[in-house]
């Protein structure tokens, strides 16, 4: 098997292997993000028809939706963005009774955004009455793998002994990662700023929410391996962003900020999909199973740079 992994490395690097044992939810993922592709380009064949000549009943409605470029009173967007995150350094602390007490100070973390699986991500925002205050849920699909070649600092015990001083990361790990992916689900307050002409509308936000990742982790001593999706934590985020508004469509460019608490169960088990997933570990849980690999915790603290569109609908009309 490790022969296979290598001919899909060489061939086309890290990307093609994860290819290979993508799990099922991004697979789903894949197929949402080509729906909405589809609806994009179906509305953008739309804005550019041929115009109708002025004063028909055609022109008319158009000239009438036109008006939407400006915030309604209400509204919905459904969007969808790609891309690139910037990850700091953060230490990892692997827990064991008996057995591990270890922490791996300045760990060097890698988004690569561009490769398969990418970073993607899928909102819903409604605007309320006036146009200026909004909620959003966000899912952002983000990814993190951990530098396993460079040399890092420990403290504390593995396997009993005491740890080294140094040694490279990938000594102590075989892998160390989530990258189907570093996932947030996160509701958000918006508010609107002074706008920066007819079309463009600045906004800031201010979410938490939940750390949903698929941890993949084992150390190089342990014969099993977690590769799982699971509930890790709480996560908060805030958002800085500017909305180019064209009739039926949004255009928005945003830098986001991540914090996100990670304390992952190693279960020493394949998952299979994220809500049979998270079903076992709360039952898991409940029953009070100690996970037989420990626990492993770190922060994961992100710069992200995003650009997407959106497609709006105008909200229901306010009761009288």
């Amino acid at each position: 098997m490790g022969r296979v992994e290598a001919a899909c490395r060489g061939i086309s690097g890290r990307g093609a292997w994860q290819a290979v044992r993508a799990p099922a939810g991004d697979t789903l993922g894949a197929i949402a993000a080509m729906a909405m592709l589809g609806v994009w380009t179906w509305t953008g064949a739309i804005e550019q028809a041929p115009a109708e000549p002025a004063g028909s009943a055609t022109s008319r409605a158009e000239d009438a939706s036109d008006s939407r470029a400006s915030p309604p009173v209400r509204e919905v967007m459904l969007g969808g963005y790609v891309g690139a995150p910037y990850t700091y350094n953060s230490d990892v602390t692997v827990k064991k009774v008996g057995q591990h007490d270890l922490t791996a100070h300045d760990v060097g973390w890698d988004g690569e955004p561009f490769i398969d699986p990418l970073y993607y991500g899928a909102r819903i925002v409604r605007w309320f009455e006036g146009g200026q205050t909004g909620a959003m849920i966000d899912f952002t699909h983000s990814k993190v793998l951990a530098r396993l070649d460079e040399q890092v600092k420990f403290s504390g015990t593995l396997g009993g002994a005491t740890a080294p001083e140094t040694a490279k990361l990938r000594d102590i790990f075989r892998r160390l990662e989530a990258t189907h992916g570093h996932n947030m689900l996160t509701l958000n307050g918006l508010m609107r700023l002074s706008p920066l002409g007819s079309r463009l509308f600045p906004y800031v936000g201010l979410g938490a929410g939940v750390s949903l990742p698929h941890s993949e982790v084992q150390m190089m001593k342990d014969p099993g391996r977690t590769y799982e999706y699971q509930y890790t934590g709480p996560v908060a985020q805030a958002v800085i962003g500017i909305e180019l508004r064209v009739p039926r469509m949004s255009y928005f460019l945003e830098y986001k900020f991540s914090l996100a608490s990670y304390e992952m169960p190693l279960t020493h088990r394949d998952g299979s999909i994220l809500f049979l997933d998270l079903w076992r570990q709360l039952s898991r849980w409940w029953s009070g199973e100690e996970p037989p690999g420990g626990r492993l915790a770190t922060r994961l603290t992100s710069h992200q740079v995003i650009g997407g569109l959106g497609v709006r609908f105008a909200g229901p009309a306010p009761a009288h």
